[in-house]
């Protein structure tokens, strides 16, 4: 068994003066594989110190100084790649597929964030005055437990960028993830208190992020529920806030389109990283005359994905991270029945031989009306809603149809065609013909999707405030 018992404050490891106990749980079997012990209120307190202590110092840093250290915190997070990959697919649940995928690419937060420096001008003149772009301060970060590094490293590397320091707050179920992570950090020998760690519950190291005056911003993954809660309390303090929350996105397949390839690819899409995915979309778009052949082509699809142990190179479908997580996506699929949608593939109840983790069967219901809950509410699992639709304008009609605007994707023979219908959609990301991913590219939400970008320059100046010095 392992255990987490150290904090990283400061430039140091360090013993929390929490005392609470967490367990960690591997989700393909409910087996407890370690502990963590909990971060209070005085640890978060101290880690901000540390954090605005070195505030003073490094938001006078050049360009040139946070190159170096963004350049040596990606060759530390690439040495530990594998580390990273073992440690997801036994704490997280994380299939082999999707963890390699992801941690292939963890350098290319740090690598985009130097390119962006390399080109940005943190002073610009408008007439006679000087506008000058500076750090916000003392940032706090947290996220979710699912894509726990890829989430922390894109933040971390923004706020490097920009020459603040930060204080991060990563999911308790993370914690085997987190550990790794912080021994990368500290590997980069960044000077101390630029980065710190501290893991607890967001009822307590989190309510001490949002609510202290020392922390200038927020930078929050997750839930919209907890989002919306973070946007409120913060206000007190008047925080920044970058939220980037749920999602519900619409998959439009445009009645020229292939659908010997766009369906096989939209479920897939839909089942990416075991579902439990902001971005992944999970309402399908279809021509009301083709729903027949595209049901048989989704339902060929899903009956050959493989739900399976996640360390097996073949699987496409894992646990869920949780017993909780599970039972949500049950009580989902027992509601999509009882709103009369058409169980096409799947449905309750743990695939054979795989009764003692947290496995849901590859499930897609049909015949979907998009006002029913299982169209409108995020179920973080996979689930996949077939809705018919008459027009291309019904389409986009549909696609907005939610309180939700994190991604969507289209899939058409005609590009123009395609970038007409992206431009009609409420979604803060568009894919077309595919799914793309570029990390010099705004990522963020519509509506109940959150407020503010991240990535690229966007990103960097969420960072950022102007200050005008008029000469």
């Amino acid at each position: 068994m392992k255990t987490v018992n150290k904090v990283y404050i400061n430039g140091e490891f360090v013993t929390p003066q929490g005392r609470e106990i967490f367990d960690l749980i591997n989700p393909a079997n409910n087996q407890k594989i370690g502990e963590v012990t909990l971060a209070d209120q005085t640890d978060t307190k101290n880690a901000i110190a540390a954090a605005k202590e070195a505030f003073k110092t490094f938001s006078q840093s050049t360009v040139s100084e946070r190159i170096d250290y963004l350049t040596k915190l990606k060759t530390a997070v690439e040495k530990r790649q594998q580390d990273f990959v073992d440690t997801m697919i036994e704490e997280y649940g994380g299939t082999y597929q999707f963890v390699t995928m992801s941690n292939k690419y963890m350098g290319a937060w740090f690598d985009s964030m130097i390119e962006v420096l390399k080109t940005y001008e943190f002073e610009k003149s408008i007439n006679s005055s000087l506008v000058r772009l500076q750090p916000v301060g003392v940032v706090g970060i947290i996220t979710p437990w699912n894509a726990s590094n890829s989430s922390v490293s894109s933040k971390v590397a923004a706020a490097i960028a920009a020459g603040c320091t930060v204080v991060i707050k990563p999911s308790e179920m993370s914690a085997l993830q987190t550990q790794v992570l912080m021994e990368a950090f500290q590997d980069a020998g960044l000077p101390k208190g630029i980065i710190n760690f501290v893991t607890g519950l967001g009822s307590v190291v989190g309510t001490e992020l949002i609510t202290n005056p020392d922390v200038s911003k927020i930078s929050f993954t997750g839930s919209t529920a907890v989002g919306k809660l973070i946007a409120k309390t913060a206000a007190d303090t008047m925080k920044r806030v970058t939220l980037e929350l749920g999602g519900k996105s619409p998959n439009i397949i445009l009645d020229d389109a292939d659908l010997e390839k766009a369906i096989p690819m939209a479920v897939y899409g839909a089942y990416m990283n075991s579902a439990q995915a902001c971005i992944a979309p999970t309402r399908l778009l279809v021509p009301e005359n083709k729903l027949g052949e595209v049901n048989a082509i989704a339902k060929a699809t899903a009956e050959n994905m493989v739900v399976g142990l996640p360390q097996n190179e073949n699987t496409n479908i894992g646990p869920m991270v949780s017993v909780k997580q599970f039972d949500r996506v049950q009580s989902y699929i027992k509601l999509g029945l009882e709103e009369g949608a058409t169980l096409l593939v799947g449905g309750e109840g743990k695939p054979k031989g795989l009764e003692d983790g947290n496995f849901v069967k590859a499930t897609i219901f049909t015949n979907v009306n998009n006002k029913m809950r299982i169209a409108q509410e995020e179920i973080f699992g996979p689930v996949l809603s077939i809705i018919p639709y008459k027009t291309e304008e019904d389409a986009i009609e549909i696609a907005n149809d939610s309180p939700y605007g994190l991604a969507a994707y289209i899939s058409s023979a005609d590009h123009e065609r395609a970038v007409y219908v992206a431009s009609q959609i409420d979604a803060g990301r568009v894919c077309i013909n595919g799914f793309s991913h570029d990390p010099l590219v705004p990522f963020g939400g519509f509506k109940q999707s959150g407020i503010g970008r991240e990535y690229g320059t966007y990103g960097l100046e969420a960072y950022l405030e102007p200050k005008a010095i008029l000469r």
